[in-house]
């Protein structure tokens, strides 16, 4: 069963940038989506931030709320997949979990936008 492990949340004043990382424990191939969700504190559900497909640029989604401001990438050599987050706002304080195909999940990292 291959885990997925999170890091690079923290705390940030509102207009900065943080850099998650996801690494996988085993080898992700080009068809599996990877992606970051997002459960703020009080919400019911995590929400889609972000998701990536295939090798090279590959072919992503991103929520409305984020597009321009962040961005996903990945590295299949290391078996690892980035999110870039720009500009961040208070609204995007939330617990920000990886996924490999919406079946195996991280245990998230923290992030927390304030001033």
């Amino acid at each position: 069963q291959v885990q997925l492990v999170e890091s690079g949340g923290g705390l940030v004043q509102p207009g900065g940038s943080l850099r998650l990382s996801c690494a996988a424990s085993k080898r992700i191939f080009g068809f599996d989506t990877m992606g970051w969700y997002r459960q703020a504190p009080g919400a019911k559900e995590r929400e889609l931030v972000a998701t990536i497909t295939g090798t090279g640029v590959g072919i992503t989604k991103y929520a409305d709320s984020v597009k321009g401001r962040f961005s996903i990438s990945r590295d299949n050599a290391k078996n690892t997949v980035y999110l870039q987050m720009n500009s961040l706002k208070p609204e995007d304080t939330a617990v920000y979990y990886c996924t490999l195909n919406r079946v195996v999940w991280g245990q998230g990292t923290q992030v927390t936008v304030s001033s």
